[in-house]
């Protein structure tokens, strides 16, 4: 008997790391990067489709087919066959990003418009959608005939905000000032500018400087001066004295309903300057005297004859101060019988003597007060007050 040996050929055959998709059961969720956008962000979208990593050993694309495409929209504007790719080799997830591109608009009101709109690209990172104020982005997956998997995201602008990153900055130390404006991320790959305009009770016409925003995209702006009490205002450069507030504006062009498209807002906050100096401590005030119409001293005191209450003040500081010196005069009722100001600017180590007359019209024991504030509208204490009582015969 003769044995025969039959060797035929080892055919391997693909292997897939997952079936074909299940269209029964279609699994496919869409993800994006955020739940709402503005006018120039960029969307980072996945898709989580393990029954489309049809190869484990290549990085796997979906989208592109006609069949079965990926399609990006707004109501007026359209990418369609958008391509997927995975992540990772047999990862089952596929990514892609588009840039929304807004529409033309002039988002700083200097006149000229700052966006360029348009719709182009197939993906997965090359896409660009032009986008309205008020609208929304749909991202639809046909997974088979007949079965279209949808996801949408709102398009939208915001009001902005202004701060000061230290609510009372010291008048030696830089100032930093904090734009949010989602909207202004005009560029998410690149680091956008704003304008900020910044005022002090010293300086009302101020200076305009730039707001640079912190990374790429993140639609934050930071702007940075300095303050000086010796030197006029130039440009980062803010004319400030201790006491003075400080008035920070944004004005914003890009504002949601019920705002028009036209409309712009002005956004202001305000900051008080500070010393590392007492604020009881910017002056020095001296106890009152006394002395006639004709600057004789005074010791004694009769009703109905007029006397000078006279004060003095010295400023110790590096810088001009201005202020308010209130004479306050009160009876044996404590009931103000008199109140008077002198109000003024002292000099760096200036010496000044501040009078105002009284004529007491009775006899009796009086209480005299001295003040002295920065201002009379929101006064702020630079020393501390003074009291002294007489009696008038």
């Amino acid at each position: 008997m003769h044995l025969f040996f039959l060797f035929l050929p080892l055919i391997l055959l693909p292997v897939f790391a997952e079936p074909i998709p299940n269209y029964d059961k279609p699994y496919a969720p869409i993800f994006t990067d955020k739940p709402v956008y503005t006018w120039t962000d960029k969307i980072k979208m996945t898709i989580l489709a393990p029954s489309w990593n049809t190869d484990n050993h290549l990085i796997d694309s979906i989208g592109d087919d006609a069949d079965h495409a990926i399609k990006i929209n707004t109501s007026e504007n359209s990418l369609k066959s958008y391509r997927f790719t995975e992540t990772n080799v047999n990862s089952g997830i596929f990514t892609a990003e588009i840039t929304l591109t807004g529409f033309p608009h002039d988002a700083n009101g200097d006149g000229d418009i700052d966006t360029m709109p348009r719709t182009t690209g197939k993906g997965p990172t090359s896409g660009f959608l032009e986008v309205d104020r008020d609208s929304s982005v749909t991202i639809s997956f046909e997974f088979a005939d007949g079965v279209v998997l949808v996801k949408s995201v709102p398009v939208t602008w915001n009001v902005g905000s202004i701060s000061f990153l230290k609510e009372i900055p010291l008048y030696n130390a830089s100032v930093m000032i904090r734009v949010i404006d989602p909207d202004m991320n005009l560029n998410p790959e690149a680091l956008d500018h704003i304008q900020i305009q910044i005022f002090s009770d010293s300086d009302t016409a101020g200076i305009e400087i730039e707001g640079i925003e912190t990374s790429e995209s993140s639609g934050s702006f930071v702007g940075t001066i300095s303050l000086s009490q010796t030197l006029p205002s130039s440009g980062n450069r803010l004319y400030a004295l201790p006491g003075d507030k400080l008035s920070a504006k944004y004005a914003d062009y890009t504002l949601p309903k019920p705002f028009s498209k036209s409309d712009h807002l002005e956004i202001e906050t305000f900051a008080v300057v500070d010393s590392s100096i007492s604020s009881t401590e910017r002056l020095t005030n001296l106890p009152i005297t006394f002395s006639d119409i004709f600057a004789n001293k005074m010791d004694s005191f009769s009703a109905n004859t007029p006397l000078q209450i006279v004060g003095t003040i010295q400023n110790d500081q590096e810088y001009k101060q201005k202020f308010v010196y209130l004479f306050q005069v009160k009876n044996a009722n404590n009931s103000v019988d008199s109140i008077s100001w002198v109000q003024g600017e002292l000099s760096s180590k200036q010496r000044l003597d501040v009078s105002q007359s009284w004529v007491p019209e009775k006899s009796g024991i009086y209480r005299i007060e001295t003040f002295v504030w920065n201002s009379l509208n929101d006064p702020i204490p630079l020393s501390n007050l003074t009291s002294t009582s007489i009696t008038v015969e």
